[in-house]
């Protein structure tokens, strides 16, 4: 009978034990742990940031075909009030002019007070348009690059049109105003105002705002018949300053 030999292992070729197993699984979870939130926010931004990229060329995309005459011009319009002295439209800020009295030649001047003047008070922009309530009157950017206000089956994005003018004539053009929301944003929706400004960044710690635009621009529509006068009100007239 031939007897076979016990092979007998070195001890430093044995196998792990459970808890040198079970220690190995903890620092890999403990390092897991550290840096879930580094993966999750560069996945974050990166979505995001595509995001917003693809609503800007949904953007352009829309005012291309409102110029070529592919889209039809959207019917809200925005009729902005002339400027009073109660709601006026400064271009800069203007200093406090003192009082001065008459010396020999040099006629009398009156005190004038001084005017704070800002941006926001006088340049034509989307703050001029409500929010949307609802998908009623907004149009769909499909994914195939397509553009409607009835077949939203495909639906990437809102788009919110408007027309901005200062004046009802129709054969002097209009200040185009838009916003981009995401197809599945929840209404009523949200948009910035003269003092807070609500657009996503392409930089967010999580899924970004559903309800807040993605992107929110204004351009100018104008044809062969559109003065200088009509476009430099549309651009915003200030109270202290003229077209001309």
């Amino acid at each position: 009978m031939i007897k076979h030999k016990q092979q007998i292992h070195p001890s430093g070729e044995s196998g792990f034990t459970i808890i040198e197993s079970l220690v190995a699984l903890l620092v890999v979870a403990i390092l897991l742990t550290a840096i879930a939130p580094v993966i999750v926010l560069a996945t974050a931004t990166r979505v995001q940031s595509r995001r917003v990229e693809l609503a800007t060329q949904a953007a352009k995309t829309f005012i291309d075909g409102i110029r070529t005459g592919a889209i039809t011009a959207p019917s809200a319009v925005t009729t902005l009030a002339a400027p009073t002295s109660t709601a006026a439209r400064r271009i800069s800020d203007v200093a406090a002019v003192a009082a001065v009295a008459a010396t020999g030649s040099t006629p009398a001047t009156v005190a004038t007070a001084a005017v704070t003047g800002r941006p926001q008070d006088y340049l034509i922009n989307t703050t001029n348009m409500a929010a949307p309530t609802s998908a009623t009157g907004l149009y769909c950017f499909n994914q195939n690059g397509t553009i409607s206000t009835t077949d939203c089956s495909s639906n990437q994005f809102y788009i919110q049109a408007g027309r901005i003018v200062q004046s009802t004539g129709v054969n002097d053009g209009y200040r185009l105003g838009i916003r981009v929301y995401r197809a599945d944003a929840d209404f009523p929706l949200i948009a910035s105002t003269v003092n807070t400004k609500y657009t996503q960044t392409p930089f967010t710690s999580g899924l970004g705002s559903r309800k807040a635009p993605l992107i929110e621009m204004t351009t100018d529509v104008g044809n062969s018949t559109t003065t200088f006068q009509a476009l430099c009100q549309r651009l915003g007239t200030a109270t202290n300053q003229s077209c001309q």
